[in-house]
């Protein structure tokens, strides 16, 4: 995924609220969100590499992933990160065992960030610094820099997830407006990560498209204590491709 934002309330009837973005050039085959055939996996799915961006399992756990820019260090060849993702919703694992497994081996992939949630603890490994951190309750937000970088569309849709939680604006349509924000920030508020100003701009928004590269899902998770609720909306070159929604009862 580019960008994620969260709502996490410890004692709440439903403890995990999130959003997420995923960008990807329109060519790079993909599955909508659908259980898997062969692993316990609600999700999109890459089919070129395999794994997902983001998914949740039967007993409510929760993964997702965002790369980390930086286009210097990239690796062709470091295995998919998106395996990060299945290995935690297919295992047995508490959050932070899973992360700690992990923490010591991350330079065997491309930078990412990646939140996991086990239904108590939702924890964050930031990759580029071998670093696993415990995330507060409250509203927060990564794209592809260290989580909480106020890069202006995580600053604002971190801002905007919070007022409609606040404001009771919670309906799926509404929060699915939030992220199909396709505004981009002005120049002088643009990060430096390597690439040109121009195609800086473009990835700048929360929403993109371009004509072979854009936001191929907006995608909104309800983790509560009984029951599960994930909506999907796909997109295209050409636009809105579908709307895929499961619900289900957690199996404890």
């Amino acid at each position: 995924m580019c960008l994620i934002a969260w709502h996490w309330q410890p004692d709440h009837e439903t403890p995990l609220l999130l959003l997420g973005n995923r960008d990807e050039f329109y060519a790079r085959p993909t599955q909508s969100l659908q259980w898997w055939g062969d692993a316990p996996v609600l999700g999109g799915r890459d089919l070129q590499a395999g794994g997902t961006w983001l998914g949740v399992n039967r007993r409510g756990q929760l993964a997702a992933l965002t790369n980390y820019r930086d286009p210097m260090n990239f690796r062709d060849n470091a295995p998919s990160r998106g395996a990060l993702v299945t290995d935690f919703l297919t295992g047995d694992w508490s959050s932070p065992d899973y992360l700690n497994e992990w923490v010591g081996r991350c330079a065997d992939f491309n930078p990412f960030n990646l939140l996991v949630f086990d239904g108590q603890h939702l924890m964050g490994l930031e990759s580029r610094h071998a670093q696993v951190r415990s995330m507060a309750p409250g509203t927060g937000a990564v794209s592809n820099a260290d989580f909480h970088t106020p890069w202006p569309k995580v600053t604002h849709l971190r801002r905007s997830l919070a007022c409609a939680v606040t404001g009771q604006a919670t309906s799926d349509a509404e929060l699915l407006t939030l992220l199909r924000n396709a505004q981009r920030a002005a120049d002088a508020e643009l990060p430096s990560t390597g690439i040109d100003l121009a195609l800086e701009s473009v990835l700048s928004a929360a929403f993109i498209a371009t004509p072979s590269y854009g936001t191929r899902a907006c995608s909104l998770v309800r983790v509560g204590r009984q029951e599960v609720r994930f909506v999907e909306e796909s997109f295209n070159a050409a636009g809105r491709m579908a709307v895929e929604s499961q619900a289900f009862t957690l199996s404890r």
